[in-house]
């Protein structure tokens, strides 16, 4: 993908310059994980990694902690400077205590731009800091009650799914990333793209968790170049799900012509491959 082709404003995927060290290539800061499901962390902080990015932070339980640095030992565990935040994929707002609410709050209170999942998207319509969500189905129509808008019918065609993706976000003022067989990419201000999954192979668990943390690193390396608003960020997700769906392809071609069974995984160590191709046009 040359200069040319990046969307304006998103700046991602990007080479590394020669002069570049691990805080100007982007710092992603991870919230991710608990207790009961701690393979979110690990996937997520995985995911950004493998997509490119100086550093990854990560800030947890100790159970997850442990198994993301088991996994990734260059991960730096604990609080500081972050350019881009992933909060939310493996959690549950119904469970979530009173001080992680708060640590949560904290972020989106903030001004660097967040990527929200799962078990925090209940607190997404509070945000000040630019956000993009990433809602499947019935996540999103919980996050369209509490904006006050009807759900969505679950026979939705993929233009209907679009226009309500669009008066999400408008509702919302972030970013909106629809999960689905084809996922789709909505700004505040009315634009709405679709990406469709590499594979059918893709519809696993834990492959959200993925996603999430290719998104973050993406924020995080645009945020070296420019803060990214809510309508930069529903087009690096447009990036982030094309790339997430071309790894899972990718991984799913290595096992034969009709692919074969991947797990979330596969799909994140794919991820250079597929940051690889847009790289090189």
């Amino acid at each position: 993908m040359s200069d040319e082709e990046t969307p304006q404003g998103a700046g991602v995927p990007r080479l590394p310059r020669a002069g570049d060290d691990k805080y100007t290539r982007g710092v992603v800061g991870v919230r991710t994980g608990s207790d009961a499901y701690p393979g979110a962390a690990v996937l997520g902080v995985e995911a950004a990694w493998r997509t490119g990015v100086g550093m990854v932070r990560y800030v947890g339980s100790e159970r997850a902690a442990s198994l993301v640095l088991q996994r990734r030992p260059e991960t730096v565990v604990g609080p500081g400077r972050v350019q881009a935040w992933v909060i939310g994929s493996g959690t549950d707002a119904a469970t979530r205590p009173a001080e992680e609410t708060a640590a949560l709050r904290d972020i989106l209170a903030g001004s660097i731009p967040v990527v929200v999942d799962a078990g925090a998207l209940d607190l997404a319509p509070e945000a000040a800091a630019p956000v993009l969500v990433t809602p499947h189905a019935r996540e999103h129509d919980v996050l369209r009650e509490r904006l006050g808008l009807a759900p969505v019918p679950r026979d939705a065609d993929d233009d209907a799914r679009a226009d309500a993706a669009r008066a999400t976000a408008r509702a919302l003022g972030g970013a909106v990333l629809l999960k689905g067989a084809v996922t789709i990419l909505a700004s505040p201000r009315g634009d709405a793209e679709r990406v469709s999954a590499g594979t059918p192979w893709l519809a696993t668990a834990g492959t959200g968790d993925v996603l999430a943390g290719c998104l973050g690193a993406l924020v995080a390396s645009a945020a070296t170049v420019t803060a990214p608003d809510a309508d930069a960020l529903a087009r690096i997700g447009v990036i982030g799900a094309t790339l997430h769906g071309r790894a899972a392809a990718l991984a799913a071609e290595e096992l034969g012509p009709q692919g074969g069974p991947i797990t979330a995984l596969d799909v994140a160590d794919a991820l250079p491959r597929a940051v690889a191709e847009a790289l090189a046009g």
